[in-house]
């Protein structure tokens, strides 16, 4: 029998399909069983102690929570439909996918200035891996086009938005770095629809959104300056009309995707008042209509942290051409509807990440022997476990009712559009911020390995910490619920009288624990209002959009425990409802014991992974 490091090895350097079987085999059934001990096995060595990863298992099959929320939020027969096809991305995450996005990690984009004749070419170079990814995202899964096109994957509409959203959370699994460039050209697109313009689209929106892998083109925002990061209105980027068509002069200091072939960037038309009411949106092609290179520089590439696949630069504007989309005077209001939408695509990344920091966090507790057993029998490592269950679930929950939401708003609800307005930057907040702590717990978990490059937890560890960067922080973010959604645009009673209606449909559920919910929302909106009203409270914002997420996070739990358990599955989520009360929205005495007899048995209910029925979920949570 071939050892697993071994076999794992000649996986990655070979790709053999048989090998990859065995693979898939091994670790999907020794490996990731919880009641497997290492110790039991003859023939042990000492590398057989070490721990696998879960590469090679498939990320749609090996999550049953994943699994047992689609329905809920997707009609029948579009989940029916696309079932086979996430599966079939699962697999690749954890397999191909997964590889690839290792190797592209090592072998980062290299910029070439200039040609050997001394011609500007800036033209970047991507390894293999990532271009292979590419194919995979664009035109295998179509995930750039699913959501403008009828026809992605044989479906016969263009995809709901939970759907979409469902590849992006099992690709970000595997890979992080490249669904940036995927989602923001899906979401560039956009633009190019509501500005009505046919030019515009004939040009753009036809290839941002074409079936055809070799027709298509990439997208992309600019937005950063060296003055002008979240305060987006200090820019000094200057369009000067010319003739119909615009020249940009200036300089953009943070450009992800640098090489896509049209970017949209917020630019100041010469004569424009300061700040953000003067600000025009425009989209840059990154060559002309008969060829040649448009007149901009990308002067070099970012040395990141993290998302080191994909490539980030500084670029330099000498009269670029470039098209005013829709009215000039009403850029940043336009370009805002793009920021939202990858608002919601880094919330949907960051849960998908938090779900694979969890996967690896379990397989390494239940394979790694320390002291005799395994450490997931370990106390404290059960504590440490459920820390990363928690927010993992929660942002599940969050993603699933963010992107309903979108499907309503889009069918022309009103009350969804403003729970959507709510739930987004809500979701962007609190996902990307837990999925650090996440991220770095998942890599605790694993020892001094987690710590190693050649396994997948130091870039989980670095990726994450994008999440907290781009599309606005963690500040900005709060500032946006409270300031914004909560004040201006009364958001919150439309999120109160929405989880009312969850909790009142959800029959299930206890009575005692819907009336603890439905106080805990209306204490979580009345605090945010509050804080809203006073301008001396500003410092507040975090702690009331806080407060907002772990509300409406615990009644969708509650509501999706009670509805699959009703239905005989799993009713865990129940049980997660209480925690979140428990943990995130009650106030805990930092010198006393705090663990009760409710949160033990929970503890082993959720780790344990064996589902739980409605009336065991019911019984623990009356403790």
């Amino acid at each position: 029998m071939i050892h697993y490091n071994s076999l794992k090895t000649l996986l990655i350097l070979n790709d053999l399909e048989e090998a990859q079987e065995d693979f898939s085999i091994m670790v999907n059934t020794k490996y990731s069983d919880p009641n497997y001990n290492p110790a039991e096995r003859p023939g042990l060595n000492d590398s057989d102690n070490i721990p696998p990863d879960c590469s090679g298992q498939n990320f749609f099959l090996i999550d049953h929570q994943f699994q047992s929320l689609l329905p809920l939020y997707t009609s029948k027969d579009e989940y029916q439909h696309f079932k086979s096809h996430l599966e079939r991305l699962g697999k690749v995450a954890g397999g191909r996918l997964n590889d690839l996005a290792m190797q592209a990690d090592k072998n980062i984009p290299v910029l070439h200035p200039r040609d050997r004749f001394g011609r500007d070419i800036d033209w970047i170079e991507y390894h293999p891996a990532y271009r292979e990814m590419e194919q995979i995202a664009w035109d295998d899964f179509k995930m750039a086009a699913m959501s403008h096109r009828p026809g992605a994957l044989g479906w016969h509409q263009v995809v709901s938005p939970p759907i979409k959203y469902a590849f992006q959370y099992l690709f970000s699994q595997a890979e992080f770095g490249i669904l940036c460039p995927l989602s923001v050209s899906e979401t560039s697109a956009y633009h190019f629809e509501w500005a009505k313009d046919a030019k515009l689209k004939k040009l753009f929106w036809e290839g941002l959104t074409s079936l055809d892998f070799s027709q298509r083109l990439t997208g992309t925002q600019f937005m950063t300056e060296k003055a002008a990061g979240s305060d987006v209105g200090n820019g000094t980027l200057t369009a000067v009309p010319d003739g119909d068509n615009w020249k940009l002069y200036g300089e953009k200091w943070f450009c992800s995707h640098a090489d896509a072939d049209v970017a949209l960037l917020l630019a100041r038309p010469d004569g424009a008042p300061a700040g953000t009411k003067g600000l025009g949106l425009f989209a840059m092609p990154r060559h002309l209509e008969d060829g040649s290179r448009n007149s901009y520089r990308i002067v070099r590439l970012k040395d990141k942290l993290g998302t080191k696949s994909m490539a980030s630069g500084e670029i330099i504007f000498e009269g670029a051409k470039a098209y005013a989309v829709g009215d000039v005077s009403q850029g940043i209001k336009q370009m805002l509807g793009q920021v939202n939408l990858s608002r919601l695509s880094h919330g949907v990344r960051a849960a998908g990440m938090m779900r694979r920091c969890l996967n690896e966090a379990l397989s390494a507790a239940r394979f790694r022997q320390q002291f005799g057993e395994p450490i997931i029998n370990k106390p404290l490592m059960r504590s440490q476990l459920l820390d990363i269950i928690i927010p993992t679930e929660q942002a599940l929950s969050a993603v699933m009712y963010t992107s309903h939401c979108m499907q309503e708003a889009e069918n022309g609800d009103t009350r969804s559009e403003k729970l959507l307005r709510l739930a987004t930057p809500l979701l962007k907040m609190m996902a990307c911020r837990d999925n650090v702590p996440v991220a770095t717990a998942s890599m605790e978990t694993r020892g001094g390995l987690g710590y190693i490059e050649e396994w997948v937890n130091p870039r989980l560890v670095r990726d994450a910490q994008i999440g907290l960067l781009w599309e606005g922080t963690t500040n900005i973010n709060a500032l946006d619920v409270i300031t914004r959604a909560i004040k201006k645009e009364n958001c919150g009673e439309a999120l109160r009288e929405d989880m009312n209606l969850i909790l009142d449909d959800a029959s299930s559920c206890p009575g005692q624990l819907k009336s603890l919910l439905k106080n805990k929302i209306g204490r979580a909106i009345e605090f945010a209002t509050i804080v809203a009203e006073n301008p001396d409270s500003e410092s507040e914002c975090r702690r009331a959009a806080s407060g907002l997420y772990n509300a409406k996070t615990a009644t969708l739990l509650a509501s999706e425990g009670a509805k699959i358990g009703a239905e005989g599955g799993d009713a865990r989520r129940l049980i997660l409802s209480r925690l979140v009360v428990d943990t995130r929205l009650t106030p805990r005495d930092p010198l006393a014991v705090n663990e009760s007899s409710f949160q033990t048995e929970a503890s082993k209910l959720l780790i344990d992974e064996a589902p739980v029925s409605l009336d065991r979920a019911l019984e623990v949570i009356s403790l």
